[in-house]
């Protein structure tokens, strides 16, 4: 028993080969006794009532395959790892909840993918009040529309020899707040060269200002005049943008309301593909679920007498 402990605190810094190598233990007995740990640790969990949800896919292997990642945004645990990203995928983790377990769930954060809000719809009572949309997949969506502005601009730009907007692509899609005093001087400059790129940066950035606001009716306020401005902008990408939020606007303003993002399930992510790139990938989804159980799940894993 000791020694499986020995072995279960050199699998959390390092990898089952290394493990291997200072145990001299085979790749199949190290990765038995990770098993073992996650087995005794899952077992051990006590119910689980989560209150603050995130849900989040992360991409397995490549041809589209996925796995749901289901977290506690208030500990961090991830409690629940199953394949695929279908309307199943979460809704059978949230059956397994209790109706009262249920009820008290107080937000579920997730991107604005069709299957997990209509698990949560079905299954999460009064869901339109606690699903929240998250800040960052929305700025990802607009800091995209910027980029497809500049890059039709730019060509057009181009074709008349125009290089004004060459080697500017990061500066329109960068954090003002992490710019240098160049950087802003030379955005200030492009800004009053009446670009459509500077007009679409300009929409980016008032919707990342509307999250400041915590009020459903004023954040309502504020999006519809920003949706009237983007309609208008006649900026293809923005326009199509604006839209898309208009139809989740209802769980955008539960999460400024909440103040909920998913910048839990994001960290988690870029722990995961750490986790990957240590064990130079995973041999299949079994073995990716075992490790983001024993690295993430915050799991008593050592064995007992």
């Amino acid at each position: 028993m000791l020694f499986e402990a020995l072995v279960i605190d050199l699998c959390k810094v390092t990898s089952i080969s290394r493990v291997g190598q200072l145990t001299r233990l085979g790749w199949d007995a190290v990765n038995g006794i990770m098993q073992r740990a996650v087995a005794r640790g899952l077992a051990r969990r006590a119910a689980h009532a989560p209150v603050n949800l995130s849900v989040d896919e992360i991409a397995i292997s490549k041809g589209h395959h996925y796995q749901t990642v289901i977290s506690d945004q208030d500990s961090g645990a991830v409690l629940h790892v199953v394949d695929d990203r279908t309307t199943e995928s979460l809704g059978n983790f949230l059956r397994e909840l209790e109706q009262p377990q249920r009820q008290a769930i107080q937000t579920i954060s997730m991107d604005m993918w069709p299957a997990y809000i209509s698990a949560a719809s079905t299954l999460i009572p009064e869901a339109d009040k606690k699903i929240c949309f998250d800040k960052f997949h929305v700025a990802q969506h607009l800091s995209r529309a910027v980029d497809m502005v500049r890059r039709n601009e730019h060509k057009s730009l181009l074709s008349g020899g125009d290089r004004t907007l060459s080697k500017t692509k990061y500066l329109w899609l960068r954090n003002p707040d992490l710019m240098t005093d160049s950087m802003y001087a030379q955005l200030e400059r492009l800004s009053t060269a009446r670009l459509k790129t500077a007009r679409a940066w300009s929409l980016k950035e008032m919707g990342m200002i509307l999250w400041t606001y915590v009020s459903r009716h004023w954040g309502r306020v504020g999006w519809t005049v920003w949706y009237t401005k983007a309609i208008r902008s006649r900026l293809e990408p923005m326009k199509r943008v604006a839209r898309m939020i208009k139809k989740h606007l209802w769980g955008i303003l539960n999460a400024m309301h909440h103040k909920r993002t998913n910048a839990l399930a994001e960290s988690i992510n870029s722990r995961i593909s750490r986790i990957k790139h240590r064990a130079s990938g995973f041999r299949n989804a079994e073995r990716m679920r075992t490790m983001i159980y024993f690295h993430l799940g915050q799991l008593d894993l050592y064995p007992r007498s």
